[in-house]
């Protein structure tokens, strides 16, 4: 940088001296915010012309994958001047903020999304574990925070991205005293030697998400289960939904537009979930055409009222819940049958086979759907031409059936589809034609098993002749044939055993 640049730098940032580990105020959270405001609009090459150094002088290649840090590292030690460390004290101790640098990333329909969950600090498992997030690192790590954003554009030289917000955030006291609990029921299991049955979706806005390789050195013994089960490395974290939110409505400002269950101040004395549970009990025992009724819903006596009701019990306009939301909480509607026994499998998404074939098992969209998504179920019973509400559960995945049954299917899947998916194909007596597959059946899996997601079937053969609508309802083989959209299903069977277990047998949920 020639002297101009320098000295214009130095102005532009009231830096009086850029080389020194202190370029500015830092001293309160006005002053520090300030300082950040200049980052908005410049990218990180901008950052690296403005010639400021941490005490040591060192360069770094911040975009190397090898080196931990990246772009966050980048602007500790290039803007703030601050040699990058993993202090248990905030960032700006004496401020008390913590900077976290994180991206966001536009979708193919034009919308903006956070990018990943916000990492704060690790989850010790070789030392005591405090009971109280209040007294724990990781509070004195995201109470308030200076959030810097910058828009993740793969196509471009990663120094090249675009810086677009910067801007102090301090949780709500509403959403702390969520995080109080999940924190509570993340400390308690440690304190239990269970680390080994965390998981990310087990909790509302703060999670235990995994940390490290998928290797051997990211299980590490547990302090207190001496000799017992290792247990995954985890962090604290706060959720990529949590801050997606954080990201539309407190960086991008945009108008709320989703009805909260919990009005006002936060119940004091129980869980977000005990409170939900508790606007749902009371209707316990009405059928559905009663709750319509309360409720002032035409009947319809479909699944997709059962998802309506639902929100109507909790307070809520539509069928979205800012609390959810937040929180990746998947709302299920289920019907038991009269005798016992549930008629329909679950589904959740769609798989791409040319994806599938290129993930690993912890990278994969199905491991992080089931990893980080919480379910709450609403639990009808048939009867007598409708379905009477007979109980309501939160439920997570437990990690034992994850790694187990859930990871095989998976496994299994991704070796047919690699192989070559077999397809059978047979004309019925009635002139249609029935084309079966050897993907993994219900028969095959206690717990998941694929089958079609579309309404429609839709196949390209290997000789080019084509069944359906396969730009619609089919997707691309690895050997260039086309096969119609296939999805992960939770089993019927499983499914009942987890509505029909008392939640004191189910702790992990």
């Amino acid at each position: 940088m020639c002297g101009c640049e320098f000295k214009r730098a130095e102005i532009e940032m009231g830096i009086s001296n850029p080389s020194t580990s202190v370029c500015g105020d830092y001293s309160t959270p006005e002053a520090i915010a300030s300082r950040a405001s200049v980052l908005e609009g410049k990218t990180f090459q901008d950052i690296l012309d403005m010639g400021i150094y941490p005490p040591d002088g060192a360069t770094r290649d911040y975009d190397n994958r090898q080196y931990k840090g990246g772009m966050g590292t980048l602007v500790e030690e290039r803007f703030f001047g601050y040699k990058a460390n993993s202090d248990h004290d905030a960032d700006f101790p004496e401020a008390g903020v913590e900077l976290k640098v994180s991206c966001f990333d536009k979708k193919k329909n034009g919308d903006y999304s956070a990018g990943e969950r916000l990492v704060v600090s690790m989850i010790p498992y070789d030392e005591p574990i405090q009971s109280e997030f209040d007294d724990a690192v990781v509070a004195r790590k995201c109470k308030q925070m200076m959030l810097v954003y910058y828009h993740r554009d793969k196509a471009i030289d990663p120094y090249r991205q675009q810086i677009r917000y910067a801007k102090l955030f301090e949780i709500p006291e509403n959403d702390l005293k969520i995080i109080r609990d999940d924190y509570r029921k993340i400390a308690s299991l440690v304190q239990e030697g269970k680390a080994d049955r965390l998981s990310e979706s087990l909790t509302v806005y703060l999670g235990a998400c995994t940390k490290g390789p998928t290797a051997a050195k990211s299980w590490v013994d547990q302090y207190y289960a001496p000799g017992g089960p290792k247990a995954k490395k985890r962090a604290f974290c706060l959720k990529r939904q949590y801050m997606d939110y954080v990201l539309h409505h407190y960086l991008m400002n945009e108008s709320e537009d989703l009805d909260c269950i919990v009005k006002g101040d936060a119940p004091a004395t129980q869980t977000f979930e005990d409170y939900v549970l508790s606007l749902i009990k009371p209707h316990f025992g009405k059928t559905d055409r009663e709750l319509c009724e309360e409720f002032g819903l035409e009947y319809k006596g479909n699944k997709r009222q059962w998802s309506s009701l639902s929100y109507a019990m909790l307070g809520v306009r539509g069928e979205k819940a800012q609390e959810f939301e937040k929180a990746n909480i998947s709302v299920r509607t289920v019907r038991l049958e009269t005798r016992g026994g549930i008629k329909e499998n679950l589904s959740l998404d769609t798989f791409k086979f040319l994806d599938l074939v290129e993930e690993d098992w912890e990278g994969s969209s199905l491991f992080e759907y089931l990893e980080q998504t919480r379910f709450f179920f609403v639990v009808f019973r048939k009867e007598d031409g409708c379905a009477r509400l007979e109980d309501a559960l939160f439920w997570s995945m437990p990690t034992m059936d994850l790694d187990g049954p859930v990871h095989d299917c998976w496994q299994a899947t991704k070796k047919v589809v690699e192989e070559g998916v077999y397809l059978d194909v047979t004309r019925q007596r009635d002139g249609s034609i029935r084309v079966k597959n050897n993907l993994p059946g219900a028969e095959d899996n206690a717990v998941a098993h694929v089958r079609p997601h579309a309404t429609k079937s839709a196949y390209r053969f290997a000789d080019g002749t084509e069944l359906g609508d396969v730009e619609r309802d089919a997707y691309p083989l690895p050997d260039g044939r086309m096969m119609t959209k296939q999805s992960f299903w939770l089993n019927n069977s499983y499914i009942y055993k987890v509505v029909k277990t008392d939640e004191s047998d189910a702790a992990d949920s």
